[in-house]
């Protein structure tokens, strides 16, 4: 998808946009499991996955609720692990992460995450690798019970909305969608084309407000702000 990466191993690719912008769309591909963590108000998140491999899972939630001390404990002693509520994935399972949840990606997944753009992570444990953990700060946003969204499974041939917003909407789109804003189009299948920009599955258009989109296949595209019924 991305072309020759010279062996290197590629764990995910950004969609900048040349500067700072309020959403963030990017790539990820899991060789094994990556930080059990949450973030704060201010970073929603949702997860489109393209690829899974067999037994490949999510971690969202835990399985029950639990108490603040309880969390911090299973957090140093790594029995969080266990905690976790895993759920098998495949292909076009589609889940929205609100703040505070804890969650983490499993091995052997490769998927689509569109998101606010803001760096802030906060890691309650990661297996043992040399990076710092952020307990307090975790524990103070996180949601202490199972993950409370129904997981949704996309169908390749109907245009659906997946978030409504805010902070943001997104929406699997097989033609023109969000018009009259500034968008985040990500291709699936075919191609999209903004004026003279054209786009393929790997790549994302930033397309401005009064830009006709022209979506030959099926994409997904995200705007700032929210759906409201006319």
């Amino acid at each position: 998808m991305f072309g020759d990466t010279q062996g290197r191993r590629i764990g995910e690719v950004w969609f900048e946009g040349g500067g700072e912008l309020p959403l963030l769309a990017k790539y990820l591909f899991t060789s094994e499991r990556l930080s059990i963590q949450n973030h704060p108000a201010g970073k929603h998140e949702c997860w489109l996955i393209l690829d899974a491999e067999p037994g490949a899972t999510l971690g969202l939630g835990l399985k029950r609720d639990v108490r603040r001390d309880e969390l911090r404990q299973a957090a140093l002693d790594g029995s969080i692990v266990e905690l976790m509520d895993w759920k098998p994935v495949s292909a076009g399972d589609f889940y929205y992460v609100p703040p505070g949840t804890i969650h983490a990606i499993g091995a052997g997944i490769s998927l689509l995450e569109f998101q606010q753009n803001a760096d802030v992570t906060y890691r309650l444990y990661d297996y043992g690798r040399p990076r710092a953990l952020h307990l307090d700060e975790a524990l103070s946003v996180a949601v202490r019970a199972p993950y409370a969204a129904r997981p949704r499974h996309l169908d390749p041939g109907q245009a659906e909305v997946l978030a409504s917003g805010p902070p943001f909407a997104l929406v699997h789109a097989l033609g023109d969608a969000l018009a009259g804003r500034r968008r985040w189009v990500l291709p699936l299948e075919g191609n999209v084309r903004a004026g003279a920009d054209e786009a393929r599955p790997g790549e994302c258009l930033l397309v401005e407000a009064g830009i006709e989109l022209a979506v030959e296949g099926r994409a997904l595209v995200g705007a700032e702000g929210e759906i409201t019924a006319a």
